[in-house]
């Protein structure tokens, strides 16, 4: 590796750094304006255009703010919690490819970029790795604050974290079968073209939320619950714990569990779109747009997908009540794991016949 590709891995960090920042401020603003209309209110409008930059103006305010520590804490995983929530934040994010690969020449040499942080072969895997270890994070908040509310918060996040989990990764078993790859950016590729049936194409994206449509909406009830979000944010119910795990956090500590938080939100939306949804795959005109046009039309469309689905956290978040803990444990373990487990078993099924026929045929 020369100098010119650790050059570009560097650039691709910086680029994901910066993009998650910049879409975690305006997701925060996103979210406050759809909730606001929902409920025929203003919201935010008078810290920059439209109030666009309310988020910052809250993110200065906390950078700022004196931070707080309780005399009975654990301090090292005290201090560490906030740190161990936002690094896997960004991780996660790292493998998603939100464009078009694109190729140029340096240093007189064709290079193939991807547009992504960096392309694993193991990707699916990196993500639910990653996915998992920001779970300690809330656990450690929780239980290193030497209070019995956000320890309470802990304990929810880690049955939450196992009911949920295991749904989420049964349903992505299906997705890797019919696939053949870990890879996302394979994965991305595999969604290319028209969806055929019996050998027939059809006019639809060959995308895999039309064969694994279960398979989606297991993943997106999973990914909800996940990011803590409502009607499954029981780890932060402040009606019943205060604030939950982050009830003795504030200033910046604070702001980096809100920052996570947001950014698991923008990554789960990401995955969603890449696995089910053909990821950036549109339309392009190639040689009828300029090219530069045509290398960015990929991003864009990856963007779109991404925002609808972020529309519909907002809408959940806006529309129903949380759940009682009891119906967050049956809805995980007696509702939607059986279910991963009959789809896998059925769609296990159904490729086996596909490549190796009836076995009395």
């Amino acid at each position: 590796m020369d100098w010119i590709d650790l050059g570009l891995v560097a650039l691709r960090v910086v680029v994901v750094f910066v993009l998650l920042q910049v879409v975690t401020i305006l997701l925060i603003w996103f979210e406050r304006k759809v909730v606001a209309d929902m409920q025929n209110r203003v919201g935010p409008e008078r810290a920059g255009p439209w109030g666009i930059l309310q988020t910052v103006a809250d993110g200065l305010k906390l950078f700022f703010k004196e931070q707080v520590t309780p005399r009975k804490v654990e301090l090292g995983l005290y201090l560490a919690a906030p740190m161990l929530a936002a690094v896997p934040a960004f991780l996660m994010f790292m493998v998603v490819p939100f464009g078009r690969p694109v190729r140029i020449n340096l240093g007189g040499q064709d290079r193939l970029i991807p547009i992504q942080g960096a392309d694993l072969n193991i990707g699916l895997l990196y993500v639910l790795a990653m996915s998992s270890v920001a779970v300690y994070a809330v656990v450690l908040a929780g239980w290193s604050s030497g209070s019995k509310y956000p320890l309470l918060g802990g304990v929810r996040a880690t049955a939450q974290a196992i009911s949920y989990e295991a749904a989420m990764g049964l349903s992505l078993v299906p997705v890797v079968l019919f696939t053949g790859t870990l890879s996302l950016s394979e994965i991305v590729a595999a969604q290319s073209g028209s969806l055929t049936f019996f050998d027939r194409a059809l006019s639809l994206p060959a995308w895999n939320v039309f064969v694994l449509a279960p398979s989606f909406l297991i993943f997106f009830i999973a990914a909800v619950a996940e990011t803590n979000r409502a009607p499954f944010d029981l780890v932060e119910a402040e009606q019943e714990i205060v604030g939950g795990f982050h009830t003795e956090y504030s200033g910046l500590r604070f702001a980096l569990f809100f920052l996570a938080e947001y950014i698991n939100i923008f990554t789960m939306s990401a995955l969603a779109v890449t696995l089910f949804l053909g990821g950036w795959s549109g339309p392009t005109w190639d040689g009828t747009l300029p090219l530069v046009v045509s290398a960015i039309l990929p991003t864009v469309w990856f963007m779109l997908k991404v925002v609808v689905f972020l529309f519909m956290y907002v809408w959940l978040r806006a529309t129903l009540p949380r759940l009682r803990y009891d119906q967050l444990m049956t809805l995980g373990w007696k509702r939607l794991i059986p279910a991963s487990l009959v789809w896998l078993f059925f769609i296990g099924g159904a490729m086996a016949v596909r490549q190796f026929g009836l076995p009395w045929g």
